[in-house]
C-alpha cells in the first residue's frame, strides 16, 4: 500500500458553517481515508468556538491528530508546511481577523503564521473565510437560532487581497472543499 498523503486542516474562531464544514471532512475522511491523512490544527479562538458548538468530541472521533495552538510556532505547523509534509493547508472556517493577518503579513497566531510560511514555501492554501460578500449573512448559533451579522467592505477587501496571492484559493462554500480533495487524490 502506497503511503498517505497528509493534509492539514487550520479551524479558526469562525462559527459560520463550522458545523457543516465538519460534516463535509468527516466525508472527506471517510472517503480518502486510504490515500490522506488530515491533521487538525485549532487556533486558540477555534478552540473556544469547537467547545461552544459542542463538536470536540465529534473532531476527536473521526480524526486521529488534532492539536490546538499554545502560540505562533507550537505546535511547529509553519515549519512542517515549509518542510513539505502536507500537500496543502485548508483553513476552514476563517475569521475575518485570520484572513486580514495573512493578507497583511501577521503571522502572530498558529494559523496565521502558518498559512504565510506556507506561501512562501509554495505550498497550496485553501481558504473559506466567513466573511466573503458585502452584505447581510444570517448564521446559526449554537442554540439553532439565526443571527444576522452585516459583513463589511473592509473585510471583503481583505478576501479580495488574499485571491491575487499566488498559490492561494478562496472557497465560496464548505462544499468547494470536496472538489479540492477530488482534484488532488483522483
Amino acid at each position: 500500500m502506497e503511503k498517505r498523503k497528509i493534509v492539514a486542516w487550520g479551524i479558526t474562531g469562525a462559527g459560520d458553517k463550522i458545523v457543516e464544514t465538519l460534516e463535509i471532512m468527516k466525508k472527506i475522511n471517510a472517503e480518502y481515508k486510504d490515500q490522506v491523512e488530515i491533521e487538525v490544527y485549532i487556533s486558540k479562538a477555534g478552540d473556544q468556538v469547537v467547545k461552544y458548538y459542542g463538536i470536540s468530541s465529534d473532531l476527536e472521533n473521526n480524526f486521529e491528530n488534532i492539536w490546538v495552538e499554545i502560540n505562533a510556532n507550537s505546535p511547529f505547523l509553519a515549519g512542517q508546511i515549509q518542510l513539505g509534509k502536507y500537500e496543502f493547508l485548508l483553513i476552514a472556517p476563517t475569521t475575518s481577523n485570520t484572513v486580514s493577518k495573512i493578507s497583511m503579513r501577521m503571522g502572530d497566531t498558529l494559523i496565521s503564521n502558518a498559512a504565510i510560511m506556507g506561501q512562501k514555501a509554495d505550498v497550496p492554501i485553501y481558504i473559506f473565510p466567513s466573511d466573503y460578500e458585502e452584505g447581510i449573512t444570517i448564521t446559526k448559533l449554537p442554540n439553532g437560532k439565526d443571527l444576522k451579522i452585516i459583513i463589511r467592505k473592509e473585510d471583503v477587501e481583505h478576501v479580495q487581497k488574499l485571491a491575487k496571492m499566488q498559490n492561494t484559493f478562496i472557497l465560496k462554500d464548505p462544499n468547494d472543499i470536496v472538489k479540492i480533495f477530488s482534484d488532488h487524490f483522483n
